[in-house]
């Protein structure tokens, strides 16, 4: 007999549908909403942070966020097994979008047990991190507290002590050569927090609300006897200068726009070519300020940042690391709405020299565009690595040639317009590392194994301490080879392919972008080498 379709006769509501599960399924997601209790939640927003879910609407685009694991926590039952209290895990993850695009979103809740191992469910991370390579989308961390990190309070409720796991690292050390993995410090992060935000390929801060460190105040207190707070520990000032954050923004909000900016130069993994953009900026726009902007005095410095400004698409250039390593400029544009990665020099600092830390940061950033095909302009002035004693004890060469290993190990295309200096080993690998070369020079090029002042000195140097008048000597030596220096010898050896007028820089790069977006088409997928953090 075939079934009659409704309500039996007589029967009640709840003994034919699924209604009491579905009101019980809705006040456990009521009760998770609650995040770790008003009072808790008072006092993370007296300190002027965000709540995860705040945190998460504010990132993504409006009603496009998804939840996993929305009840999953730590349920209390009576003795009739009816739920009593819900603590929600600190972990909330999902799916969502931006501006379009399909992202992973994970966010830690500082008001439940401070973020740490106590209240974590160490499998939700897991599975943010493995649902963002599965689905081949980019993965965006807020991180706040120990992120699933280690608290000697588990170890009473377990029993035990237990050997220290990793869980999903493999697939987070894997992520960073699939998909773009953009990480936010939001409050104090400590241990595995601290280290989900150094492995990224964006790292941001908020000054004064967020610190990180790899223990906090009272562990080191007891380790090393230092009484410190946590900003003096872990503060925006230590992180923004040392690399460990790319970015210091000065809120909240001011940190979701630069991952959204971040993200909007990368395409969604490493299968994909970077997303292009309409462009109405003309092609051939000439700015006269090219011109003039290399000084014809060679001791004085010029304003790398505006430079690059001049070039690409509007003005507009996103510099990653401006508060380390900064003799070097990087950072994200377009040309002829083509994404490009975009290399300077900043000779307000150190002269513009190679140190270390502009050696790492180099690195890491030819990784970055290397690993999703983002093709690389290099605005050559590069004098050579940093000397002296400070950068010898730095191990300038050592971290300089790791440097130079990324230059050559390069797949996307590079480019290199040499504007000023390129000088000694450091030089030569940034005008030198592609075959065939793609590069240009302005009249203000300057090029050797040694600059002509400092060289003069190395090379002659017991005809002058030998001279009766030194400086008159050191004097004539520079105007005979000055003679030599002109970039057009250079070229009439076809040393340097092309000198072209600077205000021609636009439309010689614009002309290269179009073909190298077409080369790197067919070279798309993750680099066997992989991305190093």
């Amino acid at each position: 007999m075939r079934p009659r379709s409704g309500v039996l006769r007589g029967a009640t509501v709840a003994a034919v549908t699924w209604e009491p599960e579905i009101e019980e399924l809705a006040r456990r997601r009521e009760l998770a909403a609650r995040l770790g209790g008003d009072d808790r939640v008072t006092r993370h927003r007296e300190a002027g942070k965000l709540t995860v879910r705040e945190r998460i609407s504010a990132l993504v685009d409006e009603g496009s966020f998804e939840e996993i694991g929305s009840i999953a926590g730590f349920a209390d039952y009576d003795e009739q097994g009816e739920l009593v209290e819900l603590t929600p895990a600190n972990f909330v993850f999902g799916d969502a979008r931006v501006d379009g695009r399909d992202i992973v979103v994970a966010g830690d809740d500082f008001t439940v047990r401070g973020g740490a191992a106590d209240a974590s469910i160490w499998q939700k991370l897991v599975m943010s991190e493995q649902r963002a390579r599965a689905l081949r989308v980019p993965v965006v961390r807020l991180v706040d507290g120990s992120g699933g990190g280690g608290s000697v309070k588990s170890y009473e409720g377990l029993g035990r002590t237990y050997v220290p796991p990793l869980p999903g690292w493999r697939d987070q050390m894997d992520l960073m050569s699939e998909v773009p993995v953009v990480a936010a410090a939001l409050g104090s992060v400590a241990g595995l927090g601290a280290a989900r935000v150094a492995a990224a390929h964006l790292a941001v801060m908020v000054a004064q609300t967020s610190q990180i460190f790899v223990a906090g105040p009272p562990v080191v207190e007891y380790a090393t006897h230092e009484h410190v707070d946590k900003e003096e520990l872990g503060g925006a000032a230590i992180h923004g200068a040392n690399g460990t954050v790319d970015n210091v923004t000065t809120n909240e909000h001011d940190a979701f726009e630069s991952v959204r900016a971040f993200l909007s130069y990368l395409p969604s993994n490493a299968w994909e070519a970077p997303p292009t953009a309409a462009c109405e900026d003309p092609v051939d726009r000439s700015e006269e300020e090219l011109l003039s902007i290399i000084p014809r005095n060679r001791r004085r410095v010029y304003d790398g940042r505006r430079l690059v400004r001049l070039v690409v698409d509007g003005g507009e250039f996103f510099e990653l690391g401006s508060g380390w390593g900064r003799s070097v400029v990087t950072g994200l544009a377009r040309l002829d709405g083509h994404p490009v990665g975009v290399i300077a020099a900043d000779p307000a600092h150190l002269g513009g020299v190679l140190s270390a830390d502009g050696s790492d940061k180099l690195r890491r950033f030819l990784d970055l565009c290397d690993t999703f095909h983002v093709p690389i302009v290099n605005f050559v002035d590069q004098p050579g690595f940093a000397v002296g004693t400070a950068a010898e004890r730095d191990a300038t060469i050592r971290r300089g040639v790791g440097a130079i290993a990324a230059l050559y190990q390069l797949s996307t295309p590079y480019f290199a317009v040499i504007v000023r200096r390129a000088f000694g080993v450091a030089g030569a690998a940034m005008v030198d590392c592609t075959t065939p070369r793609f590069r240009v020079a302005w009249p203000s090029g300057d090029w050797g194994s040694l600059p002509l002042e400092g060289g003069i000195e190395a090379a002659y140097r017991r005809v002058l301490a030998d001279s009766d008048d030194p400086d008159a000597l050191r004097e004539e030596l520079l105007g005979r080879l000055e003679a030599v220096r002109s970039p057009f010898r250079t070229a009439d050896a076809f040393d340097i392919e092309e000198i072209i007028d600077p205000r021609r820089t636009r439309r010689v790069l614009c002309r290269w972008i179009r073909r190298a977006y077409t080369v790197a088409a067919h070279d798309l997928g993750p680099r066997r080498r992989g991305y190093r953090p």
